[in-house]
């Protein structure tokens, strides 16, 4: 056992994602707390309580947890749930931040709430966790954060809240590896494509269901749709991330699937323009470079299109349907 005499908390645990990093952080020998406050998908409140299975699945096996079941989100909540760890296991060695919500919703849908809620459990959340976590870990010379990301960093069409929530997680992640590391702390975050309540909607099935049949996705694509890719695929990165064998791996960002993990190459400079002289680009300067060497080789975030293009294109639709 690779984790024998830590001790961790881990948020969002109750299912999914969270719920097998607990199982294999025990199966590795950590005492886990397990949060989770039972809420559904977007956060709304319900009368379950998969903490306590998951503490009883631990205790089964011979390992050591216990439940919490606050939010992330509540400061003072996060810095108990941090606290009961130190006070029932003397210390906290690791925190893993799982915890999640969605309310997807185009901007011009979005409600302030669903953009606040986001926000506050996932971005704040992650924040009010690794905050406490960090002062008991200072003092100890010795912590592992690692943080749940999303590929939404990238943007997520009907989850701009999500996705800059994500984003702002990896800042998060990269500002804590450059000021605790000193103190023996390292910050990684890991992006996860797994199936889970959270991902595998009904919805989602459909919608692949017909991209395949309009002929968006090759019969060998829509296949791949439909393998299997738990939770459980992702757990063993997190575990080896929380060992004293990745103290030198701090700061960075992964992308963690069944059979595939990939790092992220981040603020790395790829394509200059220069001026000497006083070193002011005129607009008409930067028409007729731009295009040709800073975006060279840059993969479009969606395809070029002219706007006046779409918007007409846009419009021939509407009146089509009308």
């Amino acid at each position: 056992m690779h984790l024998q005499g830590k001790t961790a908390v881990v948020t969002g645990a109750g299912r999914g994602i969270g719920r097998a990093v607990a199982l294999e952080l025990a199966r590795q020998g950590a005492s886990v707390i397990v949060v989770d406050p039972g809420v559904g998908r977007g956060g709304e409140k319900t009368e379950e309580r998969p903490a306590d299975d998951v503490v009883a699945e631990i205790i089964a096996a011979g390992g050591k947890a216990q439940a919490n079941y606050d939010s992330v989100a509540d400061y003072l909540k996060a810095g108990l749930m941090i606290k009961q760890c130190v006070d029932a296991y003397g210390k906290i060695d690791i925190l893993v931040n799982v915890a999640g919500n969605l309310r997807e919703r185009m901007i011009w849908n979005m409600s302030e709430d669903d953009f606040d809620s986001v926000i506050t459990v996932h971005l704040k959340g992650n924040w009010n966790t690794c905050h406490h976590a960090v002062k008991y870990m200072r003092q100890a010379g010795h912590g592992r954060i690692i943080n749940f990301s999303s590929d939404a960093f990238k943007g997520s069409v009907g989850q701009c809240n999500y996705s800059a929530a994500k984003a702002g997680i990896i800042g998060l992640t990269r500002s804590i590896a450059k000021e605790a590391y000193k103190n023996g702390v390292t910050a990684n975050a890991i992006c996860p494509s797994a199936d889970t309540r959270m991902t595998l909607t009904p919805e989602v099935k459909e919608n692949r269901r017909r991209k395949f049949e309009a002929g968006l996705l090759t019969k060998e694509q829509y296949e791949l749709t439909l393998v299997h890719r738990g939770p459980e695929y992702i757990a063993p990165m997190v575990a080896y991330l929380a060992t004293d064998n990745a103290d030198t791996i701090n700061g960075q960002v992964f992308h963690v699937e069944r059979g595939r993990i990939n790092t992220y190459v981040f603020g790395d400079d790829y394509k200059f323009l220069h001026k000497g002289d006083d070193g002011l680009f005129t607009v008409e300067e930067l028409i007729e470079t731009v295009p040709g060497s800073l975006m060279s080789g840059i993969v479009p975030v969606v395809p070029p299109v002219k706007m006046a293009d779409a918007v007409s294109s846009n419009a021939a639709k509407k009146e089509k349907t009308a």
